[in-house]
């Protein structure tokens, strides 16, 4: 299907792989197959170089009513089976700029960066659902180009696709690629006070607002205006939307 071509750029062709580079693969999978078992997201390995899906885990969201050998077994194609046609088009063009801004990162930081985009998944009985997508690289070449790259996929907390952007391990840099003008914006992550990343834990942990009250020594409507603040900064509607948020940019 010359469409697949579109999820693979010229900028990080890879021709071939040298025996060193090839090392670096011993059992990398046991450890990502490990980190499957514990999480309950989705997750699965593409070859840049061969340009499919080398493992896909079997945990159920990504999958779309397809065993992981069905998924590893399609491969790109599974995309033309199992998103939009107005989702296909943003991810084209999510490869496009993405590669183009990996392109320009020095190679010894371009293993701490993550991309994370929205879009829909529609399974075989045609139920969509919104989904977050992230990326980062596993192993690169000897010229720095993406050689593999591991996704995560888990439920995403906004309500259209899109939401493009990029983090950098270890930094509150983030960069938000803006579709309407095809650029990208760099900013900071928000950052939360004490007691707000307190409220928020508890939170996760199932307390109602009256028990986080009770537990931090405050009043209920004190709460409320903590959560309202959180509201506004991560620009979510509810708690559920607030924690997704917190989660994915581990903020808590």
């Amino acid at each position: 299907m010359e469409e697949i071509g579109k999820f693979f750029s010229n900028k990080n062709s890879i021709s071939a792989i040298s025996e060193s580079e090839n090392n670096q693969t011993s059992d990398y999978l046991e450890v990502i197959k490990a980190f499957a078992r514990i999480t309950y997201m989705s997750l699965y390995v593409i070859d840049y170089q061969k340009q499919n899906f080398e493992y896909v885990s079997d945990n159920p969201l990504f999958l779309c009513d397809h065993t992981p050998k069905e998924v590893e077994t399609m491969g790109y194609a599974f995309y033309f089976r199992h998103v939009k046609k107005e989702d296909l088009d943003l991810l084209f063009k999510i490869n496009e700029v993405g590669f183009e801004f990996y392109e320009n990162l020095p190679v010894n930081e371009r293993k701490l960066y993550t991309i994370s985009y929205d879009f829909h998944l529609v399974n075989e009985s045609k139920n969509t659902i919104l989904i977050n997508h992230k990326l980062t690289p596993l192993f690169l070449s000897a010229e720095g180009k993406m050689w593999k790259a591991m996704c995560i996929v888990s439920l995403s907390h906004n309500h259209a696709s899109g939401n493009i952007s990029i983090v950098k391990q270890g930094t509150d840099e983030i960069w938000n690629y803006d579709l309407k003008d095809n650029r990208w914006i760099k900013e900071e992550k928000i950052k939360l006070s004490e007691r707000e990343a307190e409220i928020l834990r508890l939170y996760a942990q199932g307390l109602t607002i009256n028990e986080i009250a009770d537990k931090i020594y405050v009043t209920g409507d004190t709460v409320k205006f903590h959560r309202r603040k959180l509201f506004d900064k991560m620009g979510v509607s509810n708690i559920t939307e607030a924690l997704s948020y917190a989660t994915n940019y581990k903020l808590i």
